[in-house]
């Protein structure tokens, strides 16, 4: 008998080969994480496609990153002017109405902030430098820019703010912007609300 008959009489077990040693359960190997879906984050929300805002659009928005470096850092217009002009995509600004605004603002400061101070719910101090710089340049409008509808003025001012400002800042802006408007273009607000084209209040 052989060796192999042997041992398989000795155990009970059927002669043959021996059986392989069943290996430990092993964890099945976790599937590769899939790729992110997760969208890459947007970009900041543009009311407009740059390339199709008109250049007094472009104009408020270089002067209201020339009036958020006034508001914030103290720095005097010239060499905020000086800056802004070689700033990529300056050229296609009307550079005049961005002057306007920009050394307006900066020089009638006070006498702004005299006009919307009062419609405020807040001080003056805690607006944020954006709804600041917004509210100048609207108020600013109103009173030296009557070529500019009082309306375009502030649709503007509230696309500034919602494209540059905080959540909900633009509403903000639009409530102290209407409030002046009925000030200092009390004619043309008239006008509007008698034919349906301004509701007070409303965000545009």
């Amino acid at each position: 008998m052989s060796e192999a008959t042997k041992e398989g009489a000795g155990t009970g077990k059927a002669p043959g080969k021996a059986p392989e040693k069943v290996p430990e359960k092993v964890p099945e190997k976790a599937p590769e994480k899939a790729p992110d879906k997760t969208p890459e984050k947007a970009p900041p929300k543009t009311p407009r496609k740059s390339a199709a805002k008109p250049p007094r659009s472009r104009a408020r928005e270089f002067a209201l990153q020339g009036l958020y470096q006034h508001i914030v850092g103290r720095q005097e217009a010239q060499a905020i002017d000086d800056f802004t002009r070689a700033l990529s995509g300056f050229h296609k600004a009307d550079s005049v109405h961005y002057d306007a605004l920009l050394r307006g603002c900066i020089a009638q400061a006070s006498q702004l902030d005299a006009l919307i101070e009062p419609l405020l719910d807040r001080k003056l101090a805690e607006l944020s430098p954006i709804e600041h710089a917004v509210m100048w340049m609207g108020a600013y409008e109103f009173m030296h820019c009557a070529d500019v509808p009082w309306r375009v003025v502030l649709n503007e001012c509230i696309e500034l703010a919602k494209e540059f400002g905080g959540t909900d800042g633009h509403k903000y802006v639009n409530g102290v912007l209407s409030g002046l408007a009925v000030t200092l273009r009390p004619a043309e607000v008239q006008a509007d609300r008698a034919s349906g084209k301004a509701r007070p209040g409303e965000v545009k």
